[in-house]
């Protein structure tokens, strides 16, 4: 288990990073990553020696952050819509530490198309290992990642669209 453990902190700092990342908080971050941790150690005979701790860790973090996410969903019992609360995210005018802008902009990303990106990106993970942390297909990776990477470009440099407003189509018959 001495082996075991050395290489289980060896992925620390890169699960705080993507737990940072991904929760935008760094003690919701810290609870995510011993939360990642404990399920590690109980459940440490279901990795397979020889395969790769770093992709396995990050699936228990991933089904770990989405679970969580749908009881607080479940718990809050109503979802409110990124673009709804825009008003109150948008940046003043004129505003000098737009550097700051890149974690608000992360988190208007779609979740689907956040963790992605963060895999890809912040981990420098191949498609293939995200395909198997998310459990999606290689295809569905890069789409998220392409279209995660123009919404974000769109969100820094602030030509991101409002959503339009609904207009109810006619039936025809």
């Amino acid at each position: 288990m001495a082996f075991q453990t050395a290489q289980l902190e060896m992925q620390i700092p890169q699960l705080r990073r993507y737990a940072r990342a991904l929760t935008g908080d760094a003690w919701a971050a810290d609870d995510l990553v011993q939360d990642t941790l404990e399920r590690a150690c109980d459940r440490w005979q279901l990795w397979k020696a020889g395969s790769d701790l770093r992709a396995w860790l990050f699936t228990l973090m991933h089904n770990l952050f989405v679970d969580g996410v749908r009881r607080a969903m479940r718990q809050a019992g109503q979802r409110v819509d990124i673009d709804d609360v825009a008003q109150e995210l948008a940046t003043p005018a004129g505003s000098t530490d737009q550097v700051l802008d890149l974690q608000r902009c992360l988190l208007r990303l779609p979740e689907e198309q956040r963790e992605v990106l963060l895999l890809v990106t912040l981990q420098d993970l191949t498609y293939e290992e995200v395909a198997r942390i998310t459990g999606i297909p290689v295809g569905t990776v890069m789409s998220r990642l392409s279209r995660a990477r123009a919404r974000l470009r769109e969100l820094m440099d602030g030509t991101a669209a409002m959503p339009a407003t609904v207009v109810p189509l006619k039936r025809l018959k």
